[in-house]
C-alpha cells in the first residue's frame, strides 16, 4: 500500500476553540537571525497572513514561509473576526572579518592527563562533525606540542596528530611521559564475541577504525614502528556478510580490552528469534521535542510508534528493551547505557523531523536516517529501501551524523528521522495510527532481512 489516507488530523481540529493555532513562532515578539522564518499552525477557516491567501492541508495544518528584512517585521494572521498580530525582528549584525585560528607550537612538550571519561579525541580542533577518533578514558597519558582553539594538539606515534579540548585534560606538574611498554595481548574464544587482551604498563590513546581490516591501534608504545601498535582483524575473511555487527574497547585497570560481536547464526525460519533489540522513543518527560502543525508533541508520537515497532519484534521472536515506556524523561548518556547494559545487537532510535529558520517546511517531506559509523550504514539503508518501497515515504536520505546515540558502537546504532512534523502532509502521516503500523511493519521487514543468514 504505497499511499495512506489521512483522517485523523480532522478530528484534532475539532478541539480547537479557536479558529486558528499558531505553534510556531511560539511567542509574537520574537528576534529570528535568518533570511526567512515560517508560521507553523492550523486553522478550520480560510486563513490570510498580510493579507495573502494561506494554502491549507485538508487537515487544517498550514506551513507558511515569509521573508524577513532587518529590523522589525509585522505579520497580521487573521481568519475572519480573528486576529493576530507577530513582530519578528531581524538584527542587524555587521559581518566582521574574523582571524583564522591559528596554530601556536610549544618550544618544548607538555605532558597531560584525561580528567574526564568519553573525552573525545579528535582529527581536527572543532568541537562538531565527524571527526571523533577515539572517546578516551581518565588517566591516559597525552603528549602535546601545541594549542588551537581550545584544543591541545595530541602527538600519536611520530606520524600522526589528534585534539582534545583542553577542559577535558590536565597538565603533569614535574613530569614527563615515555613510551608505554606492551607485553602481548591473550585471545579469549566466547559464544557470542573475540575477545583480546591487551597488557600495558600504562594507558595511552587507541583508535578502532572499521573497514575490511579492522584495525586496534595503541600510540606511543615504544619498540613499535612510528611507536604504534596495530593489530589486524580481517573482517572481510571472518564475519558473516562480511561486515561488524558491534564491538568495543575500554581499558580495566592498564589492560585494554577489545570485543568484536561474531557472527549471528540467525534461526533459518525467523531469523529475529532472541536477537536482542534496543527501541528507543526520543525525548519524553519535560523535553517535548518538536511541536507539530498540529499541535502534537514530538515525544508522543515518538512513543506511540516505537511502542508499535516493540510490538511488531516481538511477534518475530526478537528480544526488545525499550528506553522508555511511558512519558518520562531518559538522558541520552542513559538511552545507550539501557542498550548496552542489555547487550543489544541493535539500537534504533525514533523521532521526527524539524527545520530550522532560513528553510522551507514545503519542500522537506519523507524518511531521514542517521548513523555515524561504517558498520551501521547497511542497516541504515536497507530500512530506508524498505519504508519507501512498503510505504511510500519520500527518501530524505542516509545521512552520517555525530548524534549521541548513534556514536555507539556495541550495538548498531541508528536515529531514524519518520517524516517532519512540520510539514502539513507528514504530520497527518505521523499520526494516522494505520502509517504508524505500517511504518513499524517497514521497519521490523528491514531487520529481519537484515539478520537473515539466506
Amino acid at each position: 500500500m504505497k499511499k495512506i489516507f489521512l483522517l485523523m488530523g480532522l478530528l484534532l481540529l475539532g478541539n480547537n476553540v479557536l479558529a486558528f493555532d499558531v505553534v510556531y513562532p511560539a511567542q509574537n515578539d520574537v528576534i529570528i537571525n535568518a533570511n526567512s522564518t515560517f508560521f507553523i499552525g492550523s486553522s478550520n477557516k480560510p486563513l490570510k497572513i498580510n493579507g495573502q491567501n494561506i494554502p491549507l492541508h485538508p487537515t487544517g495544518a498550514f506551513a507558511y514561509v515569509v521573508n524577513l528584512n532587518t529590523g522589525a517585521n509585522t505579520f497580521v494572521l487573521q481568519s475572519d473576526d480573528e486576529k493576530k498580530v507577530f513582530v519578528i525582528t531581524r538584527p542587524d549584525i555587521k559581518s566582521k572579518a574574523s582571524n583564522p585560528a591559528v596554530f601556536l607550537p610549544y618550544k618544548e612538550k607538555k605532558y597531560f592527563y584525561v580528567t574526564t571519561e568519553q573525552a573525545p579525541l579528535r582529527s581536527t580542533p572543532v568541537d562538531a562533525g565527524i571527526n571523533r577518533l577515539a572517546h578516551l578514558q581518565r588517566n591516559i597519558e597525552l603528549v602535546v606540542d601545541g594549542e588551537q582553539s581550545g584544543f591541545y594538539r595530541v602527538l600519536l606515534g611520530k606520524n600522526k596528530y589528534g585534539w582534545i579540548s583542553k577542559s577535558n585534560v590536565k597538565a603533569f606538574e614535574n613530569f614527563s611521559v615515555n613510551p608505554a611498554t606492551l607485553f602481548g595481548y591473550e585471545y579469549v574464544d566466547s559464544k557470542e564475541f573475540y575477545t583480546f587482551i591487551f597488557h600495558l604498563d600504562k594507558r595511552v590513546p587507541f583508535e578502532m577504525v572499521e573497514g575490511d581490516t579492522f584495525l586496534m591501534k595503541f600510540y606511543n608504545v615504544k619498540e613499535q614502528p612510528d611507536d604504534t601498535f596495530v593489530m589486524k582483524v580481517p573482517v572481510k575473511d571472518t564475519l558473516t556478510k562480511r561486515q561488524l555487527i558491534g564491538y568495543s574497547g575500554e581499558y580495566k585497570g592498564n589492560d585494554f580490552i577489545l570485543k568484536i560481536r561474531k557472527p549471528i547464526l540467525a534461526h533459518s525460519i525467523r531469523p529475529l528469534h532472541n536477537i536482542k533489540i534496543t527501541i528507543d522513543p526520543g525525548h519524553g518527560g519535560s523535553e517535548n521535542g518538536a511541536v507539530a502543525c498540529l499541535g502534537n508533541k514530538e515525544k508522543d508520537i515518538n512513543l506511540s510508534i516505537a511502542k508499535l515497532v516493540e510490538e511488531e519484534l516481538k511477534k518475530r521472536g526478537a528480544k526488545v528493551t525499550m528506553t522508555r515506556k511511558n512519558d518520562i524523561y531518559v538522558g541520552l548518556k542513559d538511552r545507550v547505557d539501557i542498550a548496552n547494559t542489555v547487550d543489544s545487537v541493535v539500537l534504533i532510535s525514533i523521532h521526527g523531523n524539524a527545520l530550522p529558520d532560513g528553510q522551507d517546511p514545503n519542500k522537506n517531506r519523507g524518511t531521514s536516517i542517521y548513523y555515524y559509523y561504517p558498520q551501521a550504514r547497511p542497516l541504515a539503508d536497507m530500512i530506508m529501501d524498505t519504508v519507501v518501497s512498503e510505504i511510500g515515504v519520500p527518501n530524505d536520505k542516509v545521512r552520517q551524523g555525530s548524534l549521541a546515540v548513534v556514536r555507539n558502537t556495541n550495538a548498531i546504532s541508528l536515529l531514524i528521522e519518520v517524516s517532519y512534523l512540520i510539514n502539513p502532509e507528514d504530520n497527518a502521516n505521523l499520526i494516522n495510527p494505520e502509517f504508524q503500523k505500517q511504518y513499524a511493519k517497514a521497519i521490523a521487514d528491514s531487520l529481519e532481512k537484515y539478520f537473515d543468514n539466506k
